[in-house]
């Protein structure tokens, strides 16, 4: 009963630290003061044995304004991300490739046993938590302070695009991104010198003695676990053999997740999910026959992104077709280009055009909260994902069957923009069902029969 007691006060613990809302954090440097805002790329590259990991800079004053942090994660074939943990909460999206991942929850218990059997002929038991298979499309959860690791298994690369909210409440540092590594690191020489000052391994500082002693192992290991040329291999490296671990199938996990109750700390917090897919064509939330497809990502789909406040989206839209003026009413907004491309327009408050600019695949760009913005997809279409700085987001749109304009009487928008009711009329009504997804085609009436959504 004891340490049942302990086991629930602990879980608790770590459950209120990682509710914590995002709380702005901005000090008067960092915030939305731009004249312009625009795509990019990433500034920096760090070359590890097994991969790259790509780093957008958080300098940029649109990533000081939404308070976030990017960067993107190549992983070769038989290649492992190593184990680290960050004082923020972050994304993930899978944008190729498979795997397996885990992200380990402070308190909870290794249910998974694995009896291995080594190149020696022996035969040793491993116990771990739950190893997650991941796929193209999937969305990540990763808690404040949990240590993660990525393993590829398939035969191409694995990529992954992650942003961190470092405006959230639960770090109590400051606004740099900050990755604490559990092995590997980063060279201290050449152009590296920037990186080698966040990703180290945390365990090399501390006395031999003293880490033998926590672990009740014999020195020498310690000095290999401390050994000054593991930052040599980087952050990724390459797995000598191929890796397997005990997880039940992706049917059956599935079943696992969607047969949960809350009817307990360990058994609502230890089995929660940390991943869904979000390229389910069929199950989309917003769909338009003529316009694309947007799907959701939210609290309600994944519950642990209630306690981390993000959220994200997947968005298609056809060759011409546009997404409607709208602004965001509860968080800032990354968008992550994944295929195709748009011209992209958006207006602050002032009234001004703070961009103006086509992006591409592999660009981001911010909209910050309340900026109204609009996209139109160019002749392959136009394919996205968004990272929001909101577990539920809200968006507000200017055209369509749902927009705040045709939601206003008549009299009111003629008075304001000083047109005729008929005019009045045709803004209101001239999109038909057509909402937060526009088609290419114009000069649709009141008949139009789109499907509504």
């Amino acid at each position: 009963m004891a340490s049942k007691f302990l086991l629930a006060l602990f879980l608790s613990l770590f459950l209120s630290s990682v509710m914590s809302q995002r709380t702005p954090q901005l000090s008067e440097a960092q915030q939305c003061h731009f004249q312009r805002l625009s795509a990019s790329q990433p500034s920096r590259q760090i070359q590890s044995e097994g991969g790259v990991t790509e780093l957008w800079e958080e300098n940029e004053e649109q990533f000081q304004c939404a308070g976030v942090a990017a960067m993107r994660n190549t992983l070769r074939p038989n290649s492992l991300s190593l184990p680290n943990y960050h004082p923020t909460p972050r994304l993930v999206y899978i944008e190729r490739g498979q795997g397996y991942v885990s992200v380990t929850f402070p308190g909870c218990a290794e249910t998974y046993n694995f009896q291995q059997t080594q190149m020696t002929q022996e035969s040793q038991q491993d116990q771990h938590q739950k190893v997650h298979r991941i796929r193209q499309g999937d969305i990540i959860a990763i808690p404040v302070g949990a240590v993660h690791w990525c393993y590829n298994d398939g035969v191409e690369d694995l990529v992954a695009v992650s942003v961190n909210d470092l405006n959230h409440q639960s770090n109590q540092l400051d606004q740099k991104s900050r990755s604490f590594y559990l092995a590997g690191g980063v060279p201290n020489s050449g152009q590296q010198q920037q990186e080698s000052e966040i990703f180290q391994n945390i365990l090399r500082p501390f006395d031999t003695n003293l880490v033998a002693e926590a672990f009740n192992i014999p020195a020498e290991i310690v000095q290999k676990m401390q050994r000054e040329d593991q930052n040599q291999r980087g952050l990724i490296v390459n797995v000598q053999e191929r890796l397997s671990f005990i997880r039940p199938d992706e049917g059956q996990e599935q079943e696992q997740g969607q047969g949960q109750s809350d009817n307990g700390l360990e058994e609502s917090f230890c089995t929660m999910k940390i991943r869904t897919n979000i390229e389910n064509r069929r199950g989309a939330d917003i769909y338009s026959r003529q316009g694309g497809k947007v799907n959701v990502v939210d609290r309600n789909k994944l519950p642990l992104l209630k306690y981390m406040d993000m959220s994200a989206e997947r968005g298609r839209i056809y060759k011409g077709a546009m997404v409607s003026p709208h602004w965001s009413m509860n968080s800032h907004t990354i968008v992550y280009v994944t295929g195709g491309d748009a011209q992209v327009q958006t207006v602050d408050n002032n009234g001004q055009t703070v961009m103006n600019d086509r992006v591409s695949q592999g660009n981001i760009f911010v909209v910050p909260q309340f900026y109204t913005s609009t996209a139109k997809a160019g002749g392959f279409g136009f394919e996205w994902v968004a990272f929001k700085t909101t577990g539920w987001p809200m968006r507000s749109s200017l055209a369509g069957y749902t927009s705040v304009v045709r939601a206003m009487p008549l009299q009111v928008l003629t008075n304001s923009y000083q047109i005729s009711p008929n005019q009045a009329q045709q803004i209101k009504e001239n999109r038909g069902g057509e909402s937060f997804l526009l088609s290419s085609r114009s000069g649709f009436g009141p008949g139009f029969s789109g499907r509504r959504y």
